[in-house]
């Protein structure tokens, strides 16, 4: 492969990056427990968290906000992780999505 098709290759995956993280900042992704619901988009800012009254009264309410954060987080990780693996492997890059 030559430098101008490494080039054109790299366009292509800058080009791409951008539209998944256009994508991204559009989905929610929700993650709950415990009477705490937590919303957050693809690129990881919180969109919502919702808190119920009986979670409200519950002694360990900061470490079910904890677990709950760190759940959504993970999940858009995820959904992040995946949709880069499938534009790696359309350039063929080594152990990338083939």
């Amino acid at each position: 492969m030559g430098f101008f098709d490494q080039a054109k290759d790299l366009y292509k995956l800058q080009k791409e990056a951008k539209k998944i993280k256009k994508e991204l900042s559009k989905m929610h992704i929700e993650a709950e427990q415990d009477g705490v619901k937590v919303i957050i988009d693809g690129e990881q800012k919180i969109v919502k968290v919702e808190i119920s009254e009986e979670a409200r009264a519950n002694p360990k309410l900061e470490s079910i906000l904890e677990e709950t954060f760190n759940k959504a987080l993970k999940k858009s990780q995820e959904v992040a992780a995946e949709k880069m693996k499938a534009i790696m492997g359309d350039l063929g890059l080594p152990g990338m999505g083939q």
